[in-house]
This record gives structure tokens, C-alpha cells and sequence, in this order.
């Protein structure tokens, strides 16, 4: 059974696999390693990198190409790392948060990534309320938008929002409104220190919505939070509004990804992705993407 769901995976990016022809109905996929020589061909894979002011994390922030790198990998030579860079000195002018985001087009399916969260910062210190994530989103309208639809992965190595633990999130989002705040979701909360790498794993298919963190199944959500319209994928690193230390020492926080995969309209166990990530690795792909645009197209966007 893995052997053949590997195969399909591979038909799927365009590789010649397992010596007999590709099924009709081959899986859709997305997949990138970050292995693209400078940030300026993320775009050309697909991938926006944010600019705009606004939700979430500091008011008066900036984000921008500055925030996203692409380095080596220290641990493995000739692997490729993404690195998200958020720094502060406690003010929002000095303030700089970073989100990349891929197209508009995800909904049902299996959201994967091999990210590195951090429990401290790499320069100044330590203790700014700071938020690492991955995460599908759609545009929020308007309040309580009865068409919002997010899944997401949230550490916050320094807690916050009233509670000063360290924990993961895994949410399952109905709607919400921003100002003055009220959200209806489905959370779970691991606590506990995290930092590290971790393969984050989400599915939705058949109303459910299910969180692995490293092969371990964390919550199933159902109901009215299920998604219904397409997202984009998305990873960030933010500030939480009313968590930052005092003004002065610049502090720098750090989250790097591996791989992100994602395969459309297909419930895959953390192992079927693991293999998935593997052969496509082995086959010498970097990045594929035969997940198909959503019909009417609708725009990539990184602001919320």
C-alpha cells in the first residue's frame, strides 16, 4: 500500500516511478525544500512575501524581504533551510515581523511541514510574548465572516495571552472578529517547552480536522469550524501586542522550514507523508506543485 501511494505521489510531480504507467486519477500535490539559490525565486515558485501593514502581531510594524532568507543547513550539507527573522527593540518603528504565503487553492486534503521552532531568541534577551507558526488561511471580509476558514499551528515559547506558559496550538477556526476580539474556534493546547524540529501534520477531509505533531495524533475538530473555502498556506513569526519587554536591547527571534507539502483533496497518515517526502527527495525534487487553481482563481494574499 505505501509502495503504490510513493509511486502516485511521484506520477503526480511528472517522475518516471516504479516501471508502470501513472494512474488516471494520480494525487495532486505540492511540494517545495527551500533549496532555490535566493529569496527573489520563492515568487517565481509561487510564494509571496509580505509587505503589508496590519493583523497580525505589533500595530506599525513592518514586514518585508528582509524578514525571509533561504541558508544552508549546518546539520545536513547540501540541504537548504527557509528562516523566518523577527526582531524588536520594543517599539512598532523598530519592530520587524515576517510571513511568506503560497496561492490561494488549498482546502481539503493533508497540510505537512518540517519546521524548527525556537524557545529563546538569538540576540538580545529572552521574554517577548513572540508567536511561530504554519497555518492555511482565507481572507477575513468582514467580522464573524461566515466564509473564514483556517487551520493553524501557533508556538509560543514565552506563552502570552494570559497565561505565561510555554505551548503549541493546534486550532480549527469557525470565524472571527479582530477589534474588540471574539474568536469561535476549536483549540488544542500542548504545554511545554518545544523547541527544535517537529513535522507538523494537518488533515481535513469528511468534516474532521486532525493535528499530528511528530506521528502523534494531538486533536480531531469537527462541526462548524470544518474549512469551506479555499486557503493559502502560510508560515509567520510575530509579536503579540501588550507582550513585548521594554523598550531598548534589539531582540532577534528565529523559526527556519525544511519542506512544506500538501496533498490536494487526499487524507495521508504522517508516515504516507514522511515516505511521500522521502521519495520525491530521493527523485531529485526540489518542488513540484499539480494542485490545481481554485475555480473562479482567486488572488495569493499574506495579509489577513
Amino acid at each position: 500500500m505505501k509502495r503504490r501511494l510513493v509511486c502516485s505521489l511521484l506520477w503526480a510531480a511528472g517522475l518516471a516511478a516504479c516501471g508502470t504507467p501513472p494512474p488516471a486519477t494520480a494525487p495532486e500535490l505540492f511540494f517545495d525544500d527551500f533549496s532555490q539559490p535566493e529569496v527573489a525565486a520563492l515568487a517565481r515558485d509561487g510564494w509571496t512575501v509580505r509587505h503589508q501593514a496590519g493583523h497580525p502581531g505589533i500595530a506599525g510594524a513592518r514586514w518585508g524581504d528582509d524578514a525571509i532568507a533561504l541558508v544552508d543547513d549546518p546539520q545536513q550539507p547540501g540541504n537548504r533551510l527557509l528562516r523566518l527573522s523577527a526582531r524588536t527593540d520594543g517599539t512598532p518603528a523598530g519592530t520587524l515581523q515576517a510571513q511568506l504565503c503560497h496561492a490561494r487553492k488549498y482546502l481539503e486534503g493533508t497540510y505537512a511541514a518540517r519546521v524548527r521552532f525556537s524557545n529563546a531568541p538569538v540576540q538580545g534577551p529572552d521574554g517577548d510574548v513572540v508567536v511561530q507558526t504554519f497555518y492555511s488561511v482565507s481572507p477575513l471580509r468582514f467580522d464573524f465572516d461566515p466564509d473564514y476558514s483556517e487551520l493553524d499551528w501557533e508556538y509560543l515559547p514565552n506563552g502570552g495571552w494570559g497565561d505565561s506558559r510555554s505551548r503549541l496550538y493546534g486550532v480549527t477556526w469557525q470565524t472571527v472578529r479582530i477589534e474588540p476580539w471574539s474568536a469561535h474556534n476549536q483549540p488544542y493546547e500542548r504545554f511545554g517547552e518545544l523547541g527544535g524540529w517537529h513535522v507538523l501534520v494537518m488533515q481535513a477531509g469528511g468534516g474532521r480536522t486532525r493535528f499530528y505533531l511528530d506521528g502523534e495524533l494531538l486533536a480531531e475538530h469537527g462541526g462548524r469550524n470544518y474549512p469551506v473555502v479555499p486557503m493559502s498556506i502560510n508560515f509567520n513569526l510575530w509579536f503579540s501586542p501588550g507582550g513585548l519587554l521594554p523598550e531598548g536591547t534589539t531582540r532577534v527571534y528565529e523559526q527556519e522550514v525544511d519542506w512544506v507539502f500538501h496533498a490536494h483533496n487526499r487524507v495521508l497518515s504522517p508516515a504516507e507523508v514522511q515516505a511521500a517526502v522521502q521519495a520525491l527527495r530521493q527523485a531529485g525534487t526540489a518542488r513540484t506543485d499539480s494542485v490545481p487553481p481554485a475555480s473562479p482563481p482567486l488572488a495569493a494574499t499574506c495579509n489577513f
